[in-house]
């Protein structure tokens, strides 16, 4: 609807309420800190979202450094069970090569201290393992004492220890001493490879 103004007054002007400056300035103040806080939120988000993708990267890279170690832990274990094995096989090996050809050396070593030591003869030789059990007879007790000397000079025998010395009276025209000794025999390339593992 078209007016037209037909008195040719001026149309008074609507008065514009003024607004106040505190108003204005609490809006503004009251935007900014919306921002602000806005800003800082989304500041501190921000950082808590990398962290915990940092986070998250470091749990999957020790998880999989976890798995790693097992099974590294396994393969080192199942080698400690195989080297367990192969030792007892290399022993028992070492232990009835030790005994196949040890029997002439035991005997050869007997042989020489017997040899070297005057009136002493052997009656029985009892071997079990490395161990040997040595009854005989000797003129003296000096010939027992020479041919335990002459046992430990050898190289072929440790640990000879005397069990027993007796006088056997049974003859009194010959005087006699019957004896009992122990020893461990062992060949001198198999105490000097011992000996240097024992190094090792």
């Amino acid at each position: 609807m078209i007016r037209i103004n037909l008195l040719g007054r001026a149309r008074p002007k609507t008065a514009r309420q003024a607004v106040p400056l505190e108003a204005t300035l609490q809006v503004v103040f009251l935007a900014g800190a919306l921002v602000l806080a806005f800003g800082v939120l989304y500041y501190h988000w921000h950082s808590m979202n990398t962290e915990t993708v940092e986070v998250r990267t470091h749990i999957q890279k020790q998880v999989g450094e976890k798995a790693r170690l097992e099974n590294l832990k396994t393969q080192v274990d199942e080698f400690e069970r195989q080297k367990v094995v192969l030792q007892q096989r290399i022993n028992v090996i070492e232990e009835l090569q030790r005994n196949r050809t040890g029997d002439q050396e035991l005997l050869d070593a007997l042989a020489n201290t017997v040899s070297r030591t005057d009136t002493l003869w052997l009656t029985s030789l009892d071997r079990k393992g490395n161990v040997l059990t040595i009854q005989g007879a000797a003129g003296s007790i000096n010939a027992v004492a020479n041919f335990i000397t002459q046992l430990k000079h050898s190289g072929y025998f440790d640990q000879v220890e005397i069990k027993e010395s007796i006088q056997d009276t049974k003859s009194a025209d010959v005087q006699t001493f019957n004896f009992i000794l122990t020893a461990q025999f062992a060949l001198p390339q198999f105490k000097a490879a011992a000996a240097q593992a024992g190094k090792g």
